[in-house]
């Protein structure tokens, strides 16, 4: 297994170790950059996140959040709201909507918005806005970066606004460590909460967001903390990651706490 790892701390030099400018397949964290996208356009005024989108009633913002009630492959399993389904589905209906609405290709709109504006040289967002996106560690920890302190991309009110639960009581399965109630999820990013099991680490507070994909890879962001994790690997999910990615989260954190001092 080949993997690389940044931590990004806003107080002190990054940390990094491993292959930091090779691009690896993303799996789903490419829904971060989708995401990261569509509120973009919405700050542009090119969409609004109670746009309808989706299934009938669902919005935007349900989409962002799996809340419409559509299934991993497209099926309408729920009325909005009611219920978290992960669906990349509805991550592909995401891109559509963009599309439609900015009158450009969902690629270029997404390279345009995220990847020209952060300067990212090693990140191809071609393929399903839910899961074909590649980027090297060190363009994801420029992504993760702007989420931690907003400003170079997305403002700190829409940041605030997507990384707190959009419906936050409602129960769902989390891919990989089964039901959660409730199954904490923002308007893009995965929030930790109080899940159990979790693929961050004990020490990460309930606020930590972020996302992990099947092809092996994580990225968080602690605003507590003050830090953040990308983790980009080339071994498929499965019960390493599980162990590892929680005692790596803590050690990145102890690491951050060490470099600071007592406070």
């Amino acid at each position: 297994m080949h993997g690389a790892i940044v931590v990004v701390d806003p107080d002190g030099p990054v940390a990094s170790a491993g292959e930091i400018d090779r691009p690896f397949a993303l799996a789903s964290i490419t829904k971060l950059f989708t995401a990261t996208a569509v509120h973009v356009a919405v700050e542009e005024g090119t969409l609004a996140l109670e746009d309808p989108a989706g299934p009938e009633d669902s919005t935007v913002a349900h989409l962002l959040a799996h809340a419409s009630g559509l299934g991993p492959d497209g099926q309408v399993l729920s009325a909005p709201g009611r219920r978290r389904i992960y669906s990349n589905a509805g991550y592909d209906s995401l891109g559509h909507v963009t599309a439609t609405a900015s009158g450009m290709d969902f690629s270029r709109y997404a390279s345009e918005a995220v990847v020209d504006a952060l300067g990212l040289t090693h990140t191809s967002l071609t393929g399903s806005p839910a899961a074909d996106a590649s980027a090297s560690p060190r363009d994801v920890a420029a992504l993760v970066s702007a989420w931690l302190v907003p400003g170079a991309l997305l403002s700190a009110e829409t940041v605030e606004a997507a990384a707190r639960p959009f419906l936050g009581d409602l129960a769902g399965v989390l891919p990989g460590f089964g039901s959660q109630t409730p199954n904490d999820w923002g308007l893009g990013p995965e929030i930790r909460g109080h899940k159990s099991p979790h693929w961050t680490g004990s020490r990460n507070s309930a606020s930590t967001f972020g996302h992990f994909g099947q092809a092996g890879t994580c990225c968080w962001v602690d605003p507590v903390h003050r830090g953040a994790m990308v983790w980009l690997g080339d071994a498929p999910f499965g019960p390493w990651a599980t162990s590892l990615w929680p005692a790596l989260s803590d050690a990145v954190l102890d690491d951050l706490a060490a470099r600071r001092g007592p406070s």
